[in-house]
């Protein structure tokens, strides 16, 4: 399998990247928090099997990830950032007829994209519940707590897995945090623009972000999904990647 990087401008002048392979239907996928599409689009081969089934799979890597940059300014910041800057790679690309998915911040990007204007075909919400859109503030206080644990979270404490996935990720803490302070709230609003089809799917042990089944029940035209792991683990499985396939080529 090929990847191919591009470099883009965002409009307030923000480097930013995303990566690609494969042919046919486009399909934006979107990583989640203090990840990149390396690791969870590529790497565990998600992205393999939808270049298989004749999909083009665009991933980008969000401000403050992956290869795309990190400025340290809080004005590069602002609510909301993450779904703009998705817009407009959308718009670069001149997509007008593709498909959206994300894992967790994926998901809640995602979302925002489509209260700023995106109309993707078909939708796919991962590591989702319902809590995790419309209760982001819990979460969003469990990291901001990680970050300040970040040198003294111990075994047993339970910011101690986001702390050494942080580490591993060699995120940069300045530029993560900022975003993360910006605290982009998800509306009931935003959710009832949701009409399109929708994959709610989950891990069967993954709680992190709420209930799934009850985003599926909020949303007009969502199915549930589920398969095996936590919110860690599940993105690692094969069996993501096949549903996401199967959702994508239904009918």
């Amino acid at each position: 399998m090929t990847i191919s990087t591009h470099h883009w401008i965002a409009s307030d002048g923000v480097d930013l990247v995303w990566h690609e392979t494969g042919e046919g239907r486009p399909v934006v996928l979107v990583h989640g928090l203090f990840s990149d599409a390396q690791m969870n689009w590529i790497k565990f081969g998600h992205a393999g099997q939808l270049a298989a089934a004749g999909f083009r799979v665009i991933m980008p890597d969000l401000r403050a990830h992956g290869a795309s940059g990190k400025p340290h300014d809080p004005a590069r910041y602002p609510a909301g950032i993450l779904g703009r800057d998705l817009v407009e790679l959308v718009a670069k690309l001149g997509l007008d007829d593709y498909d959206l998915g994300g894992f967790s911040l994926g998901s809640r990007t995602s979302v925002h994209g489509v209260a700023q204007g995106l109309i993707p075909r078909r939708l796919i919400l991962a590591g989702m519940g319902l809590e995790g859109l419309l209760g982001w503030e819990k979460r969003h206080e469990f990291f901001l707590e990680a970050f300040d644990k970040f040198e003294s979270a111990s075994r047993g404490d339970r910011h101690w897995f986001a702390v050494q996935f942080m580490k591993s990720q060699k995120v940069d803490r300045v530029a993560t945090r900022l975003l993360l302070e910006s605290n982009s709230t998800v509306t009931e609003a935003m959710l009832e623009q949701i009409v399109m089809p929708t994959l709610v799917l989950c891990g069967d042990d993954d709680r992190d972000n709420g209930s799934a089944t009850a985003l599926a029940e909020k949303l007009p035209n969502a199915t549930y999904a589920e398969v095996p792991g936590t919110h860690t683990t599940s993105v690692t499985k094969k069996a993501l990647g096949a549903a996401m396939v199967a959702f994508l080529t239904e009918g």
